[in-house]
């Protein structure tokens, strides 16, 4: 046997080499199968048992006796116990092995083949744990295998729909070639049907943010919903570069570039009259690139005044303002608490055929017919001073800045307001009094400041309550210093408290409700303004305008059974 074994012009693989010694099957039974594993470039063992030169059982047992393993029905475990995240999907997939369990420092895999060692060896490597192998029939493993595949990729296309398509948009040239040399490579793959399945899922739940997180030994992704990420899933980390790929090739980035941010924006139509936008964001990290997706959904602007959560007093003095001929009005809050959408709806009660109305956005994050929206490109020169100057030229009647960053800004908006137009824009301060002090900090001169803005709007997004809320009782003294005053405790209201149902995903809320400080600039507040008064004295002459803090409008949220006490102590400052 060892001269038949000598002469062979090709090498034998070790499963067929121990079939021969032990003559379980002939040279003349072998050669075929060997033949078909080099042709096709399939496992030697799939060659053997297509061939049915042997039955999958009687391998099974010939591998239990000869290479000492214990021989385990695999139908017997339930694939929804299997460990996930031990050993990678694609690696499995691969050498046609299975995590069953793991137990301390030991994971245990389904094995068919024992002379696999290369396998073992690669999941000792990738989980630097000790591998304990159990064997079972190949045709049984394969067939767990599939299932599994099937789970993880499920029927993508039927989730996305006949009636949705992702608009690439004009690539750019140059840097973009390598993109569009790349779509032909990820066009197939698999991980466009999962990208699609993840933006789908993210504007089903409401997300804001999708995050693609690379670390060391694991792939992250999470979506921000109502505020507070959750992680969505972990698929495996060998997808990360084609998943970041694809995401490229959408937002017309330049894939070949991988060590400095980039910022694209790509489209998806979810039908023929709506469509989601996605402001793409990467940033090199020390384990791959992360990408960050906003949600940018148009519709969210067509919702009016009333969905936005203004109380009816706040709601009279923001329509009062915004119906002014010139003037300016800043809307202050992080990022993330709404602004954009305050504006939008804002402009969307103004815009008339009669108004002519030019944005300046980095980027625009929302498209609002009949207005004349420009994005702002540093890189090409058209920086936010440069877009101003040349709406002043373009005969406006409301001109909205994105955000007012630097004093060249301020000034031409102040300006702007001060000559008979209408100016919306954005600061990031923590409540309506400092926004006053930080536009003098930043060099904008007191008497501009006192004869241009008109109106100031902090806000904030607190989580709404679910309609699982069940009341709950809270003693006086810790409404009392939460911040609510003695007349309001009056037992003809009760507080309510998240439970968690289905519908909120155990969260026990759902969506959100904006919390708003609205501080008209009345004289007396320009009076301190000219004389360089403090963000104090602002405030308490605010307070006894009767100019409510964004605690004391979150405490009516509260009294109306919008949201709980304890989201809005976590929102707003005492």
């Amino acid at each position: 046997m060892a001269e038949v074994l000598t002469n062979q012009p090709t090498p034998i693989p070790g499963l067929a080499r121990a079939l021969l010694q032990a003559n379980r099957l002939s040279m003349a039974q072998m050669d075929p199968a060997i033949k078909k594993t080099q042709i096709e470039k399939i496992p030697f063992i799939d060659a053997l048992l297509s061939m049915k030169t042997i039955k999958p059982r009687e391998l099974a047992v010939f591998c239990s006796e000869t290479f000492g393993y214990s021989l385990m029905d695999i139908d017997a475990f339930n694939p929804t116990s299997f460990p996930e995240k031990i050993v990678d999907q694609k690696l499995m997939q691969a050498q046609r092995i299975i995590a069953l369990a793991k137990r301390g420092n030991k994971v245990s895999v389904a094995i068919s083949d024992p002379t696999n060692i290369q396998a073992l060896d690669q999941i000792k490597f990738q989980t630097e744990l000790i591998v304990e192998p159990i064997l079972v029939q190949h045709d049984l493993l394969v067939h767990i295998l599939e299932k599994l595949a099937k789970s993880s990729e499920q029927n993508l296309n039927e989730l996305i729909g006949d009636d949705m398509d992702i608009d690439f948009g004009e690539a750019d040239s140059g840097a973009n070639a390598a993109a569009e040399a790349a779509s032909n490579e990820v066009d197939d793959a698999p991980v466009v049907r999962f990208l699609n399945k993840i933006l789908l899922d993210a504007i089903n739940m409401g997300a804001s943010d999708l995050h693609f997180e690379p670390f060391e030994k694991f792939y992250r992704i999470r979506f921000r919903v109502d505020g507070e990420l959750r992680e969505i899933a972990q698929p495996p980390s060998a997808i990360k570069e084609k998943l970041v790929s694809r995401i490229k090739v959408l937002s017309r980035l330049d894939i070949s570039e991988k060590r400095v941010p980039q910022d694209g924006r790509m489209k998806l139509m979810m039908s023929q009259i709506r469509a989601i936008d996605f402001r793409v964001s990467t940033l090199p990290t020390l384990f791959g690139e992360k990408v960050v997706m906003r949600i940018l959904d148009g519709s969210q602007a067509q919702m009016g005044i009333d969905a936005l959560g203004y109380d009816a007093d706040q709601k009279a003095i923001l329509m009062d303002a915004i119906q002014r001929p010139y003037g300016m009005v800043l809307v202050t809050g992080p990022t993330g608490s709404g602004k954009t959408v305050s504006l939008y709806t804002c402009l969307n009660v103004i815009n008339k055929p009669g108004i002519n109305i030019s944005t300046a956005e980095d980027p625009a994050e929302i498209n609002l017919p009949g207005v004349n929206q420009v994005n702002i490109n540093d890189r090409a020169g058209l920086s936010f001073p440069v877009a101003l100057k040349s709406f002043l030229r373009q005969d406006p009647d409301v001109i909205m800045v994105g955000e007012i960053r630097d004093l060249e800004t301020a000034d031409i908006a102040i300006k702007a307001a001060q000559t008979g137009h209408m100016v919306f824009s954005t600061l990031h301060t923590n409540d309506a009094p400092s926004t006053l002090t930080r536009l003098m900090n930043m060099g904008v001169a007191p008497f501009n400041i006192a004869s241009s803005v008109i109106l100031i709007t902090a806000q904030r997004l607190a989580r709404r309550l679910c309609t699982c809320k069940k009341p709950v009782s809270i003693p006086d003294l810790a409404l009392l210093d939460a911040g609510f005053e003695e007349s309001m405790l009056d037992g003809t209201w009760t507080p309510y408290h998240p439970v968690g149902c289905e519908r909120c995903s155990g969260s026990g809320y759902k969506g959100r409700v904006g919390i708003y400080q609205l501080m008209p600039i009345s004289e007396d507040i320009e009076r301190i303004i000219l004389a360089h008064g403090s963000a104090l004295d602002i405030e308490k002459q605010a307070k006894s305008e009767g100019v409510r803090t964004l605690r004391e409008s979150g405490l009516i949220k509260v009294k109306q059974g919008l949201t709980s006490l304890e989201e809005i102590l976590g929102c707003t400052n005492a």
